[in-house]
């Protein structure tokens, strides 16, 4: 056994099921071992990037860690990107990047880049292996570290002469479960005074409650206090958005029909949510302002828009729970605008769902798309303005069947991530939502959906431009400038990869398009023409001057 043998032995240990990515010639090794392996299957992509976004959904979707590989060099710094979208997304991601020899080399410093030093500051855990017999245990301690709250990033450096070690003890660490503490009483009795001593109390639920178990005990919550909630962009469907007592989700900071309630809100229990992902709203530093109680694995990091009154840490599931039992209904608690809210915010939300012109509305879009998938069924977004819209009027049933990035925000993650998604959801459709913009920047792993036979649609909102800064330069006053694009043939595009191509011409032909590719084989691609131009009068102007409802 040498030591890539054993390397891939301890990923089997940790039941790893793909390693995606591009093997270099410093990987040939551990390449050579991945062959051998029964357990664990390469998935080739055409851009380390992609692969990285891919390792990252399988990471997000299964709790488990996500792999993927690249060489040295120019191949280990396409995964920066993927790093930081695992890293700020709270994804278990590991990265496993070659290098030179370390012992002796004869190439100089050719393609050497300190890539341990590029990415300790984007994850959790980055070190090279320098000792063959060091493997086991740096592979257990990544993965552990990758898992645990908040999850996260690791990198791994496997130097080519290290990987080619012979004779190497084989020593694979067995995989213990941990379990997290949880709140001890006295805790959980002031979190609850808290609660019954509001008027106004509104639950928050965030990205970091989208894990197993959460939700189930915070829809036992609602469910037995009758408090309304909303939630953040990564939060949708951790609770049924379908419940009497969802309000909505916070697309925006501020400034949207959901933020009436927020305003009205004495006390907001926030659920799972952490500054990295971009403020639901802003909390202000006055006396009679509204309350937030943060209840998390971790602490709240305190800046200029999030400063609770009280953190509650610890296993959320567990401390809700214990919250469940011990609250008690109040006379005081006055939910009534909420209520009546919801239904309001559920009618202004769908004005324009029966909307036929065309180029498409992006809420038409969206609300084609929820009536053709199932509850079960998942949509991956790209990022651009559409994902705006989709936070505001796509209504989630279950965890995770809409996966969009509100961390990082990154362009170019829509196609990889639907991939991951169908991966690990064989049975379920699944679709992928990108810009123009977007699809462009990884549109190269249409050839490896193809080639993996994957069943899954790729939808492309077509405006010609980068429609979410066009959004933006709008609103801050400034004339159109240096954002339209010149794109290519979508469907001839699709078509040479070996993928079907169409390009409907009305809202009735998106519709049948849609249903008849997610009911299909193969892979898909609808070139849809999109119509934003009402995205600054309502987003900029209209929301703005709102006056709170009812």
């Amino acid at each position: 056994m040498n030591a890539s043998d054993l390397f891939i032995k301890a990923l089997e240990n940790e039941g790893v099921e793909y390693i995606f990515g591009i093997p270099g010639e410093e990987n040939l090794d551990l390449l050579e071992a991945l062959r051998k392996s029964d357990k664990i299957k390469l998935i080739l992509t055409r851009h380390e990037q992609g692969a990285g976004f891919m390792a990252a959904t399988y990471g997000r979707l299964t709790g488990k860690v996500g792999v993927c590989v690249s060489t040295l060099g120019p191949g280990a710094t396409n995964f920066a990107t993927a790093a930081a979208y695992a890293q700020l997304g709270g994804m278990p991601m590991m990265m496993i990047t070659g290098q030179k020899p370390i012992k002796k080399s004869k190439q100089g410093r050719f393609q050497i880049v300190d890539i341990v030093g590029m990415m300790k500051p984007m994850t959790k855990y980055a070190k090279q292996v320098v000792n063959g017999n060091n493997v086991p245990s740096m592979i257990r301690e990544a993965f552990k570290i990758a898992t645990t709250e908040r999850p996260g990033a690791v990198h791994i450096e496997f130097p080519e002469d290290i990987s080619a070690e012979e004779d190497v003890e084989d020593n694979v660490y067995p995989v213990q479960k941990f379990k997290y503490p949880y709140a001890e009483k006295s805790a959980i009795l002031d979190a609850v005074k808290m609660i019954e001593k509001a008027k106004r109390p509104l639950l928050c639920i965030g990205g970091g409650a989208n894990r197993s178990r959460i939700g189930n005990a915070l829809t036992d919550f609602v469910n037995e206090t009758g408090i309304p909630f909303f939630s953040t962009q990564m939060g949708k469907g951790v609770i049924d958005e379908n419940h009497k007592l969802c309000l909505s989700t916070a697309a925006l900071s501020k400034d949207d029909f959901i933020h009436c309630a927020i305003e009205r809100a004495d006390l907001i229990i926030n659920v799972g949510h952490d500054v990295i992902e971009k403020p639901p709203f802003f909390m202000e530093n006055k006396p009679d302002a509204t309350k937030v109680l943060h209840v998390n694995f971790f602490p709240s990091e305190v800046d200029d828009t999030y400063f609770p009154q009280m953190d509650l840490l610890g296993d959320i599931a567990k401390n809700m729970e214990q919250i469940t039992n011990a609250i008690s209904k109040q006379e005081h608690w006055d939910f009534d605008y909420y209520i009546r809210l919801a239904d309001e915010i559920r009618t202004r939300l769908s004005k324009y769902f029966g909307d036929t012109r065309f180029p498409i509305l992006p809420q038409k879009a969206v609300r084609t798309i929820r009536e053709i998938l199932d509850d079960e069924d998942i949509v991956t977004l790209d990022n651009g303005v559409y994902k705006i819209w989709f936070a505001r009027n796509y209504r989630c049933a279950r965890p995770n069947t809409l996966l969009l990035d509100n961390a990082l925000a990154t362009m170019g993650a829509g196609l990889p991530s639907a991939m991951a998604a169908k991966m690990v959801n064989p049975d379920k459709k699944v679709v992928a939502v990108c810009g123009d913009g977007g699809f462009m920047m990884n549109d190269q792993e249409l050839e490896t959906a193809v080639r993996l036979g994957l069943d899954l649609t790729c939808i492309i909102l077509n405006d010609n431009a980068y429609g979410m800064i066009k959004w933006k330069q709008s609103g801050m006053g400034f004339d159109n400038f240096g954002l339209d694009l010149q794109n290519p043939d979508f469907v001839k595009f699709a078509e040479a990869f070996g993928a079907h191509g169409y390009r409907p011409e009305s809202c009735e032909e998106f519709a049948e398009t849609l249903d008849k590719c997610v009911n299909s084989k193969g892979v898909h691609l609808i070139d849809l023409a999109v119509d934003y131009s009402l995205n600054h009068t309502i987003l900029n102007e209209l929301l703005a001057k709102k006056a709170c409802m009812l």
